[in-house]
C-alpha cells in the first residue's frame, strides 16, 4: 500500500472516530424522564429541530435559548436568523437572553437576507470547530431545506463537534436526518393568584422524533440560575418564618387570654 492510500485510511479512521466520539456525546437537560428518553441528555455534534406555530414563537425561543445554553458551556454561540423572522417576531433581546441564562457576550448575531444565505452561513459555521452551538431560525414553509440541505448541516456537525439547533416557526415537519425533532407550545401556569405562580418559564414539550429512544410530551420547566430544565414545581403558598429574636404573637395572646 502506497503511503498516500495510507495516509489517507489513517485519515478516514480519525475522523470515524471522531464522529462516534462526538455521537456518544450527551448533555443532560435536567428534567429526569426527558433526559431517560434521551439515553441520558441531548446529543452533541447533532442537528435537532424544534417546530412551533407561528404564535408560539417566542416559547420555542426560551426553549432553544435553554438547550443552547446546556450545550454550548463556555464556547461561543452563532445565531442566523432569516430577515424576515426578525420581521414577523422582532429583534432578538440581549437582556432577555440574559435573563434565561445565556451570556450575551458570546452570542454573535447574524442576518441572513434569504434562505440561501442562512442554510450557506449555518453549514460553514457548524464546520468551526470553535463554536459551541449554531442556531437557524427560518420562519414558514421552506423548499430549499430538504434531504439534501439537512443532510449538509448534519455532516457539518458530526465532523467539528458543534451542535445545531434548528428553530422552525410556521413551519410543519418534514423528514430530514435530525437527531431529534420537538413540538413546542407555552404551558399554563398553575393555578393561584399572579404573584403566587411567578416564576420559571413553563414549556409543554412534544417530542416528535427520537432517533435512539422513544417520544413523548411533558412540561419542562426553565430554571434560569441554574441554567437547566426540571420537572413542574408545585408552587405552594408561601409562608414566612417567624423571627428568631421575637417571641411568637400566638404564644403571647394564650399568655395574656390566660
Amino acid at each position: 500500500m502506497s503511503g498516500a492510500r495510507m495516509s489517507a485510511l489513517a485519515t478516514l479512521r480519525s475522523q470515524i472516530e471522531r464522529i462516534e466520539t462526538h455521537h456518544h456525546d450527551r448533555v443532560a437537560l435536567g428534567h429526569g424522564e426527558v433526559d431517560r428518553a434521551l439515553k441520558g441528555g441531548l446529543a452533541r455534534a447533532a442537528i435537532h429541530e424544534v417546530f412551533c406555530e407561528g404564535r408560539q414563537g417566542a416559547a420555542a425561543t426560551g426553549f432553544v435559548t435553554g438547550l443552547a445554553g446546556r450545550v454550548t458551556t463556555q464556547r461561543p454561540l452563532l445565531w442566523v436568523r432569516q430577515d424576515f423572522s426578525e420581521i414577523e417576531t422582532g429583534a432578538l433581546s440581549m437582556s432577555g437572553l440574559a435573563e434565561l441564562g445565556l451570556d450575551p457576550r458570546r452570542v454573535v448575531m447574524v442576518r441572513a437576507a434569504d434562505v440561501e444565505s442562512a442554510l450557506r452561513t449555518s453549514a460553514d459555521a457548524l464546520a468551526c470547530d470553535a463554536l459551541g452551538a449554531v442556531v437557524l431560525e427560518l420562519w414558514g414553509e421552506i423548499r430549499q431545506f430538504d434531504l439534501v440541505a439537512s443532510r449538509k448541516l448534519t455532516l457539518a456537525a458530526q465532523g467539528s463537534g458543534v451542535t445545531g439547533l434548528l428553530l422552525r416557526m410556521a413551519a410543519q415537519p418534514l423528514p430530514s436526518t435530525a437527531e431529534t425533532r420537538w413540538m413546542l407550545r407555552a404551558a399554563h401556569s398553575p393555578p393561584g393568584s399572579v404573584w403566587d405562580v411567578w416564576g420559571a418559564p413553563r414549556f409543554d414539550v412534544e417530542l416528535l422524533r427520537n432517533r435512539h429512544g422513544p417520544c413523548g410530551r411533558w412540561i419542562m420547566e426553565w430554571k434560569c440560575d441554574e441554567r437547566q430544565f426540571s420537572e413542574p414545581s408545585a408552587y405552594p403558598q408561601p409562608v414566612a418564618a417567624a423571627p428568631a429574636h421575637r417571641p411568637d404573637p400566638a404564644l403571647l395572646q394564650q399568655r395574656r387570654a390566660g
